[in-house]
């Protein structure tokens, strides 16, 4: 284990990152190149320059540290920040999440957190894309109460295309982390003409039932914020502006996979 990684915010109070009230933890660093990534600033391991403000000031905004994108910290400090919350978990049944980027990419560090956050009794969960070596993921597993599993297509033509990457081990990964009995909430980003078809989400369903015992799925709703961060951090689109989608079509997809006998939440 390490006591130190880097990181790049932490979120309070947030509601769609598992179950209850939870702190966020932000890591940097991430494998996967997906177009439509929210979060560009964890894109790159190692902390860099943050944009300047038309009057050359970065401010406090979000994913910044000073004029740094991304900080090294410790277990001890991140702990201090996570343990200023404890009466919110207690009351709603919520804890900490580990997210990125992605976690998986800091692997001693995100264990030796989870191991600090059950030392305090604390609920964890991580956020991960699954594409990490296998016997990390489960080590990891074993470690945390929840994993948010993020399956984007389960074409591996287009998941190379859009991720940069293809899903063989994410999928087979997520076989073994079933096996050993994690609890795993399926979380599907929907991506307006990309991951939100009837044909992604019917193969999702497909797999699932073929695969794995597994019958939760989140919903996740386009996120805009993408859109101002490229713009922000001055990085080109590469989807171009897109809406979010209206009730009506959340409400179509996740009929759709009820329908198959999946539990669906939309956003969380």
């Amino acid at each position: 284990m390490t006591d130190t990684g880097i990181i790049y915010d932490v979120k309070k109070y947030a509601i769609h990152d598992g179950p209850g009230i939870r702190t966020t933890v932000f890591f940097k660093g991430c494998p996967l190149n997906c177009w439509w990534c929210h979060n560009p600033e964890s894109r790159s391991s190692q902390p860099e320059p943050a944009p300047k403000r038309s009057t050359g000031n970065t401010g406090n905004r979000p994913g910044s540290h000073g004029d740094m994108i991304g900080y090294e910290t410790t277990v001890t400090e991140v702990m201090r920040q996570v343990m200023a919350d404890e009466p919110f978990y207690d009351e709603s049944g919520g804890g900490v999440t580990f997210s990125g980027g992605e976690p998986l990419f800091q692997p001693e560090f995100l264990y030796a957190l989870l191991e600090a956050c059950r030392s305090k009794g604390l609920h964890t969960a991580v956020d991960t894309s699954g594409y990490a070596p296998t016997d990390t993921l489960l080590r990891i597993a074993q470690a945390a109460d929840l994993i948010l599993y993020d399956l984007k297509l389960m074409d591996d033509r287009l998941h190379r295309r859009y991720t940069g990457v293809s899903n063989e081990l994410i999928l087979n990964n997520l076989k073994h982390l079933a096996a050993i009995g994690t609890e795993i909430w399926i979380r599907r980003p929907l991506i307006p003409g990309i991951t939100d078809t009837d044909e992604n989400l019917d193969a999702l369903a497909d797999w699932l039932s073929a695969n794995v015992r597994l019958r939760r799925i989140c919903l996740l709703p386009y996120n805009l914020f993408g859109e101002e961060k490229l713009k922000r951090f001055k990085l080109e689109s590469r989807l171009g502006p897109m809406a979010t989608q209206s009730d009506e079509e959340l409400e179509h997809m996740a009929e759709r996979l009820r329908h198959r006998g999946f539990e669906i939440t939309v956003g969380g």
